[in-house]
């Protein structure tokens, strides 16, 4: 067990692992909230900027904030009085970014700013989530980011 005097190093790299988590975390929010800005002013729904900003924020809720991001842009047609051809073409446009999101942009930005491998940041909320319904999918990205901070990087990557 670490000295309480040798602890600080520790913390300080959990805080720099969650600090990177967190500005992968942004970038992902900023990306996913451009991608449903453009596909909301494609479909014409009605409030499509403040719908967009609503689900670039709920990016920051792992695995279900795109589920949230939909709720709105949703209501939003039925209130307008929109056929059902459009509320098709809205989930389809979910469809399309929650999967470019979490396939490939989010491991894409947990590799690059996290250190964590893409076939963890894909399998671990599942895996997670399995162990620990729902809070294992909500933990499963920022416990990656530490968990991975600790790992040595191999000869090669080190320079």
């Amino acid at each position: 067990m670490p000295q309480p005097g040798n602890m600080q190093p520790v913390l300080a790299m959990a805080g720099r692992a969650l600090l990177h988590w967190l500005r992968a975390t942004a970038l992902d929010a900023l990306l996913m909230g451009i991608l449903w800005l453009i596909g909301l002013l494609l479909l014409h729904v009605p409030l499509a900027p403040l719908w967009a900003l609503v689900g670039a924020f709920a990016q920051f809720i792992p695995n279900v904030g795109g589920m949230l991001a939909l709720i709105g842009p949703a209501l939003s047609l039925l209130f307008a009085g929109r056929n059902w051809e459009q509320f098709g073409l809205l989930l389809c446009l979910y469809a399309a970014i929650v999967f470019i999101d979490q396939i490939f942009l989010q491991p894409w930005l947990m590799k690059r700013n996290a250190r964590v491998p893409i076939w963890a940041s894909i399998f671990g909320p599942i895996v997670l989530g399995i162990l620990i319904p729902f809070w294992g999918i909500l933990l499963a990205p920022p416990l990656l980011a530490v968990v991975f901070a600790f790992r040595k990087p191999k000869p090669q990557q080190q320079r």
